[in-house]
C-alpha cells in the first residue's frame, strides 16, 4: 500500500467510516466511455471528497512553497484491500520543479524512458530560447528605429519649409503674371520653376540618404527575424517530437489491469502538452496499479489565479487532457455503492435508488445509459436537469470544454444542430432546453424574446427576508471591465424584473420562489443581493457577497413551461429541488 504522507493527520476521523457511509449526492461525475463496451463509466466528487480536499487546502496553507505557482491539486478517497479506506493526494505538473516528492503519488511511469532524450531536448529549446531571445533585443533594432524617427524628422521639417516656399511661390506667379509681360514674365515664371524642381531634388537626396543608411540594418534586422521564425518552428518540431516519444513511452493501467501507451489512448497529431501529468489521471493509475478501489474524487486549484482558475474552487475533468482518458482509467472499477441510478427521470434527481436491471453488468463494469437527467426528450427538444457545477455550454478555454451541450453532442453524434436555447450559471441547478434542430430553435429562442416561456426558480437566501411577495424591478449592467460581475446601473443597464413570493422562513434563512420576467445574466442573484432588492444574497453566492459556509449556490431553475415548437401543446416540466 503507497504511504499517504501529510494527509493522514487531518482524515484520522474518516478512517473507521464505511463505504455506506459516503455521501450519495455527488456534486460531479468524472466519467468516460470504455473503449471496449462504449459504456458510460463514472466517479463521482462528494461532499466527503471535497470535504477532505478541503483538509489537503488547509496542509498546503501552512506552507508558502505551495502558494508559488497556481497548479491543480487532487484526492482520490479509496478501499484497500483489507476493507480500510485511504487516501492518495497528486498535484498536476511538476511541484517546485520536481515531478517526485515524498507523501505524493508519483508520475505516471514512463518518463524516465526518454529522460536522456528530453534533457537533450530541453538543453537545444534552451540555447534556442536565449538565441531568441539575443535577436529579438538585437542593438541594431534600436538603431535603425532610432535613424528611422530622425529622418522622419527631417522629412518633416522639409517638407513644411517645402510647403512654405510654394506658397510663396504661388503668390509671386500670381503677382509676375500682373505686373510683368513677354521675356521678362517667361524669365521670372522659369526662375520659381527652378526653386520647385531643386526642392524636389533636395527631397530625394534626403530620402536617398535615408535608405542609404537604413538598409544595411534593415537586412540585419530582416535576417535576424528569418532566423527566428526558423528558430521558433524547429522548436516547435522538436517539442512536438518530444511530447510523441513521451506519449508514447507514458503506460496508463486501468483496474482490468489493462496497459496502454498514451498515444494509443489519444490518437491524434496534436495531444495537448502536458497530457498524462494532471492529477486525475496520475490518482486512477496509481489506485489501478496498487489494486486500490477508488470512492470518490476531488480536484481543486491552488495558488495564484490563472484564467477562470481560483485558489480553493472544486473543478472537473479538463477537457483536452484528462477527459479524453477517463473512459479508458475507469474501465474494470468494481462496483460503488456511492453510485446512484441517474436514468429514471428527474423526480428523485440523485436520491433514486439503483436497479439491479441498469447498474452494473456481470463483469462489475459500470454502465449508465445517460450522461445527465433527461427529463424531457422527442425528435425536437432535449430537456435535462442540469447539475450545479457544470456549465450550459463549452466555455472559452479548453478547461472549460465539458458543459451540458458536449455530453449531449457525444450522447447524440447525429444531433448536429444540437443547441442550447438558453443558460443557466455554472452554479445552478435545474431545467435546461435545448433543441435539436434550427428551426426548433429558432421558435423556442422567440419565445425567451417575446417572455413566452414560463419560469419558476427556488432558491434559499442567507438571512430573513420580511416581506412576502412583491416585485423588483433594477436594470442590470455588466461591467466589461470584471466580468462575471453584475450590477445595477439607471443609466447603462438593461430592464430587469423579478417577482418573488416567500416560501418559509427556515431559522436565519428563507426559502423563496423567483419568477424572472426578464433573463439578464445573474439577474436572481443581484435582485436577492442588492439592497435595493432584497437585500439577501442567495446561499452559497460568494460572488455577490454570501459569507455564510455552504456546499453549492442554492438556486435551482425548478419549473419551465412553453408552447411546443413542432406539437403545438403546452409543455409543462418540473423537478425536484435539491437542497
Amino acid at each position: 500500500m503507497l504511504h499517504l504522507h501529510g494527509l493522514l493527520d487531518f482524515t484520522d476521523c474518516f478512517t473507521d467510516c464505511d463505504s455506506g457511509s459516503i455521501d450519495s449526492r455527488p456534486n460531479y461525475w468524472y466519467e468516460g466511455r470504455c473503449p471496449q463496451s462504449g459504456e458510460l463509466l463514472r466517479l463521482p466528487r462528494t461532499r466527503m471528497s471535497e470535504d477532505l480536499a478541503r483538509g489537503l487546502m488547509q496542509y498546503l496553507a501552512a506552507d508558502d512553497s505551495y502558494a508559488r505557482e497556481g497548479k491543480m491539486y487532487g484526492i482520490l478517497l479509496v478501499e484497500m484491500p483489507s476493507g480500510e479506506q485511504g487516501i492518495l493526494k497528486a498535484f498536476s505538473g511538476l511541484l517546485n520543479g520536481c515531478s517526485i516528492v515524498e507523501g505524493w503519488v508519483p508520475p505516471i511511469p514512463g518518463r524516465d524512458r526518454v529522460a536522456f532524450e528530453e534533457a537533450r531536448t530541453l538543453t537545444q529549446l534552451e540555447a534556442m530560447k536565449q538565441e531568441l531571445i539575443a535577436l529579438n533585443q538585437l542593438p541594431q533594432r534600436q538603431e535603425y528605429e532610432a535613424l528611422f524617427r530622425e529622418f522622419e524628422v527631417q522629412l518633416q521639417v522639409l517638407s513644411d519649409r517645402h510647403r512654405t516656399c510654394k506658397q510663396q511661390r504661388d503668390e509671386k506667379r500670381q503677382l509676375v503674371c500682373q505686373t510683368l509681360a513677354a521675356e521678362t514674365l517667361e524669365i521670372a515664371l522659369e526662375q520659381l520653376n527652378q526653386e520647385s524642381r531643386l526642392e524636389g531634388i533636395e527631397r530625394r537626396q534626403l530620402k536617398r540618404q535615408r535608405d542609404e543608411t537604413l538598409q544595411p540594418l534593415k537586412q540585419l534586422i530582416e535576417a535576424a527575424d528569418e532566423r527566428m521564425r526558423a528558430l521558433k518552428q524547429r522548436r516547435k518540431e522538436l517539442s512536438r517530437e518530444l511530447q510523441t516519444q513521451m506519449h508514447a513511452a507514458y503506460t496508463l493501467v486501468n483496474f482490468l489491469g489493462t496497459s496502454r501507451s498514451l498515444s494509443s489512448l489519444m490518437p491524434t497529431n496534436s495531444i495537448p502538452t502536458g497530457t498524462g501529468d494532471c492529477c486525475a489521471p496520475k490518482l486512477l493509475h496509481c489506485a489501478a496499479v496498487n489494486n486500490l478501489k477508488p470512492l470518490a474524487m476531488a480536484e481543486f486549484w491552488w495558488g495564484p489565479p490563472s484564467g477562470d482558475k481560483i485558489q480553493g474552487e472544486f473543478y472537473g475533468a479538463c477537457g483536452d487532457r484528462c477527459q479524453p482518458l477517463m473512459g479508458f482509467l475507469l474501465s474494470g472499477l468494481a462496483q460503488n455503492p456511492i453510485v446512484s441510478n441517474i436514468n429514471e427521470g428527474v423526480t428523485g434527481g440523485l436520491d433514486s435508488p439503483p436497479t439491479s436491471n441498469n447498474f452494473y453488468c456481470a463483469t462489475g463494469i459500470l454502465q449508465i445509459t445517460r450522461m445527465l437527467p433527461i427529463i424531457y426528450e422527442d425528435k425536437w427538444l432535449v430537456a435535462v436537469n442540469k447539475l450545479t457545477g457544470l456549465l450550459s455550454v463549452p466555455g472559452r478555454y479548453l478547461e472549460n470544454q465539458d458543459s451540458v451541450l458536449s455530453r449531449l453532442r457525444n450522447l447524440f453524434p447525429d444531433s448536429f444542430d444540437l443547441t442550447a436555447v438558453h443558460r443557466l450559471d455554472w452554479e445552478t441547478s435545474g431545467i435546461l432546453l435545448l433543441a435539436r434542430d434550427k428551426e426548433t430553435s429558432r421558435q423556442l429562442r422567440q419565445q425567451f424574446e417575446k417572455k413566452q416561456v414560463h419560469k419558476v426558480y427556488e432558491a434559499v437566501l442567507s438571512g430573513t427576508v420580511n416581506v412576502d411577495t412583491g416585485t423588483i424591478d433594477l436594470p442590470l449592467w455588466g461591467d466589461p471591465e470584471n466580468r462575471p460581475y453584475q450590477q445595477v446601473n439607471w443609466e447603462c443597464g438593461k430592464p430587469s424584473v423579478t417577482r418573488f413570493q416567500v416560501m418559509a422562513r427556515e431559522g436565519n434563512h428563507t426559502r423563496i420562489e423567483f419568477w424572472p420576467l426578464t433573463g439578464r445574466t445573474h439577474q436572481l442573484r443581484v435582485h436577492a443581493a442588492d439592497v435595493r432588492g432584497l437585500g439577501i444574497p442567495i446561499l452559497g453566492d460568494r460572488l455577490y457577497g454570501c459569507r455564510a459556509a455552504a456546499n453549492r449556490l442554492h438556486l435551482h431553475a425548478r419549473e419551465l413551461s412553453f408552447e411546443h415548437p413542432q406539437l403545438g401543446e403546452r409543455l409543462y416540466l418540473k423537478t425536484e429541488t435539491p437542497f
